[in-house]
């Protein structure tokens, strides 16, 4: 497991400075740090939410002296038009293009032919759900922030019986949590059994 420090400049808001990396995104991440060198002058960055794409963009940004961020360029209504002019602007000389999204530009409801051509020319770099070795270290980081120190069994019975989704390790973390203060117990395996069931993975 290994990690990207944001510039300090980005921290803020509470949240977590660190990007993990791990097999699961290992090749996403490759593929932002080949700026500028990315075909067509456009990367396309899709994961599910919570994965990680904001903190990626927000990396990017920080290492790219000119760039482009559209993010969740897939909600919908489409701007079009904005779609259009950035990626025409990238290729005339302008910034170089980073859009984050949840779907590929293929399951995007376009309706500009040319646009939608033209983003499926794009790089397109995946954020896949998080394997094991990730969900651990989001589940104990998740803790360490909340000052809870677990131990590994009650984190490794957690990952076994989560969806594998960044959203659902920190849903479990967060339910783990307001059972334990709520009746003053500590965080143990039953515990976590009561708070969470026995998970849908």
């Amino acid at each position: 497991m290994s990690q990207i420090l944001l510039p300090l400049a980005h921290r803020g808001g509470g949240g977590d400075a660190e990007f993990l990396v791990s097999a699961s995104n290992m090749a996403a991440v490759a593929a932002l740090e080949r700026w500028p060198d990315w075909p067509g002058h456009c990367l396309v960055l899709v994961g599910p939410a919570g994965c990680g794409k904001s903190h990626l963009a927000v990396l990017a940004r920080s290492r790219a002296a000119a760039l482009q961020v559209v993010e969740d360029a897939d909600r919908v209504p489409l701007d079009e038009a904005a779609l259009f002019h950035a990626w025409n602007a990238a290729q005339a000389g302008g910034p170089d293009l980073l859009l984050t999204a949840r779907m590929p530009p293929a399951r995007w409801p376009l309706r500009l032919p040319d646009l939608r051509s033209r983003l499926l020319s794009a790089q397109l770099a995946e954020l896949a759900d998080p394997d094991d070795e990730l969900l651990v270290e989001l589940i104990g980081r998740s803790f360490q922030r909340r000052g809870i120190i677990v131990s590994p069994l009650v984190i490794n019975y957690m990952v076994q019986r989560i969806e594998r989704s960044h959203a659902a390790a920190l849903d479990a973390v967060a339910r783990t949590d307001a059972l334990a203060a709520a009746q003053k117990r500590p965080i143990t395996v039953q515990l976590v059994r009561e708070a969470i069931g026995e998970g849908r993975r």
